[in-house]
């Protein structure tokens, strides 16, 4: 018996990297709208590993079961691997890449969403050419084959595309921070199967994995654990 895990591309490193813990689990990845999508039209699966806010979505519709937060990733900024090195430690600096660059890169997922408000919240976005990386499309593959010279998305994604070089987190009040969650679907064929499956993404064995990929433990968890000690 294999459980299927549906999983939006930004989680698909850390899930990978787990394999080994995760026996008879196959994992299928895709953008988070497309899985969303699949979901909604009655995908035969067991657990669906995907950005919060979605699986809350998909929960009020009563296609998953409720939601466990797994970890809290933060959006980071990149640009070629080529390019003049730049700061990004002020607002300043983030203000002063996005208006001179020549087309700025970001994704389908919520780390798009984000950057999108905060353009409009630093009254920019008439100003920032936008390009959207097509769905399941990492945003740094459009830097590195020149449809752009900036790029926002979670560092899971980022970290280690060839042709790509990390600036680092949004700075201050700015910075934008997803919480990926996982849930088992209304029309798992193996329930309690995926259960336990949730609850081993949830092991501290997983959130170490997911740490090494630039994903902390969801903050929530943090508060349990510190309460323990």
């Amino acid at each position: 018996m294999d459980l299927l895990v549906l999983t939006s591309m930004a989680v698909r490193p850390v899930l990978a990297d787990l394999a080994p813990l995760l026996p008879s689990v196959r994992c299928e990845a895709a953008g988070g709208v497309e899985v969303a999508r699949r979901i909604r039209d009655g995908a035969s699966a067991d657990l669906a590993v995907l950005a919060a806010d979605a699986l809350a979505a998909l929960h009020a519709e009563g296609l998953v079961g409720t939601p466990r937060p797994l970890w809290d990733s933060e959006t980071v900024a990149a640009v070629p691997a080529d390019a003049p090195p730049a700061a990004l430690d002020t607002v300043d600096d983030l203000r002063a890449l996005l208006t001179a660059a020549r087309a700025v890169a970001h994704s389908t997922g919520p780390s798009g969403t984000a950057l999108r408000a905060l353009l409009d919240r630093l009254g920019l976005r008439g100003r920032v050419h936008l390009v959207q990386a097509p769905p399941g499309t990492p945003a740094g593959s459009l830097l590195a084959d020149g449809r752009a010279d900036l790029a926002f998305q979670q560092h899971s994604e980022l970290a280690g595309l060839p042709g790509v070089r990390l600036l680092g987190p949004l700075p201050g009040d700015t910075a934008i921070t997803s919480t990926f969650a996982a849930a088992v679907l209304a029309t798992a064929p193996h329930p309690g199967p995926a259960r336990a499956l949730l609850d081993r993404l949830a092991s501290d064995a997983a959130a170490a994995t997911a740490l090494a990929r630039g994903m902390r433990p969801h903050r929530r968890r943090q508060r349990l654990d510190a309460a323990r000690r």
